[in-house]
C-alpha cells in the first residue's frame, strides 16, 4: 500500500512513502567505492577544524562551485559557513566510501547537508539502483549526524547523447531519460522533518524543455549563469532549514 503526502515548505516538496526497497547488498550503486584521491585528502585537512554549518556533497557539478560557481557561492552561500565536498567523477558509491571508511564528515557538526549525486551512475546503473545508492547515502548521513537536516536535490537534467559539439541546444527529446525516473523515486525519500526534497531542474531548461550551452556548456556542467540559477533556487531554502 502506497501513501503519499505533499506538504509545502518554502518551495520544498515533502512526502512519505512506504515501499519495499531493494536490498543494498544486491545493489552495485549502494556499495562503497574507494575514493582515496588527493582532493579527498585535502578535505580531511579542512574538516579537522570541525567547522562548517552547511556541507555540499556531490560530484563535479558540486565541485564546480569553486570554479564557474565561485561568484554565486560567495554572494549567496558564504554567510552560511559552508564547506564544498564535491569531487569530480563521483558516483553514489564514491560518496558512500568518503563518508564511511573515508571519514570525511566525522569531525564535523553540520546543521545541513545539500546532497546532489547520481548523474555519473547513469551510464552503468538503472534508475532504481541509482535511487537506492542515494538512499544509502541519506541513511548513512542520518546515522552519523542524526540532528542534521538534508536538502536532497533532484539530479539535474543532462544530455543523453545524440548532440554534436556544434549544437547550441540539446533538445528535450535528447535529454537523459533516466534522470526523471531517478527523481521520481528519490522525491519519496523526504519526510519533511529531517529530509527535504527539491527539484530545480526545470529552471535550467528553455521554453521548449531543452538545455542551452549558455547554462550548461557541455549539456552537463554549469556555466556561471547556471550556478547563479542554482544558488538563487536554494538560498532561501537553506536559510529556512538553518533556523
Amino acid at each position: 500500500m502506497l501513501t503519499r503526502y505533499l506538504l509545502p515548505l518554502g518551495g520544498l516538496l515533502a512526502c512519505t512513502l512506504v515501499v519495499a526497497a531493494q536490498d543494498p547488498q544486491d545493489n552495485p550503486a549502494a556499495k562503497p567505492l574507494n575514493r582515496d584521491v588527493p582532493r579527498h585528502k585535502q578535505f580531511l585537512e579542512i574538516v579537522k577544524k570541525g567547522e562548517g554549518d552547511v556541507i555540499f556533497i556531490g560530484d563535479s557539478i558540486t565541485q564546480g562551485w569553486e570554479g564557474n560557481g565561485k561568484k554565486a557561492w560567495a554572494e549567496h552561500f558564504a554567510k552560511f559557513n559552508p564547506i564544498n565536498l564535491g569531487i569530480g567523477g563521483d558516483q553514489t558509491g564514491h560518496v558512500l566510501w568518503r563518508i564511511t571508511e573515508g571519514k570525511e564528515i566525522e569531525p564535523l557538526k553540520p546543521k545541513l547537508a545539500v546532497l546532489m549525486i547520481g548523474t555519473n551512475n547513469t551510464g552503468a546503473h538503472t534508475p532504481e539502483q541509482i535511487a537506492g545508492g542515494i538512499k544509502a547515502i541519506i541513511d548513512e548521513l542520518q546515522k552519523q549526524k542524526p540532528d542534521m537536516k538534508i536538502l536532497l536535490l533532484g539530479v539535474f537534467p543532462r544530455s543523453g547523447g545524440g548532440v554534436s559539439k556544434e549544437d547550441t541546444v540539446c533538445p528535450a527529446d535528447k535529454l537523459n531519460k533516466k534522470i526523471p525516473a531517478i527523481n521520481a523515486i528519490i522525491s519519496k525519500y523526504a519526510d519533511n522533518k529531517k529530509v527535504f526534497y527539491k527539484d530545480i531542474g526545470n529552471r535550467f531548461l528553455n521554453k521548449d524543455g531543452g538545455l542551452e550551452r549558455r547554462i550548461m556548456y557541455d549539456f552537463l556542467h554549469l556555466s556561471p549563469e547556471g550556478y547563479a540559477i542554482w544558488a538563487e533556487a536554494i538560498k532561501d531554502d537553506i536559510a529556512q532549514l538553518l533556523k
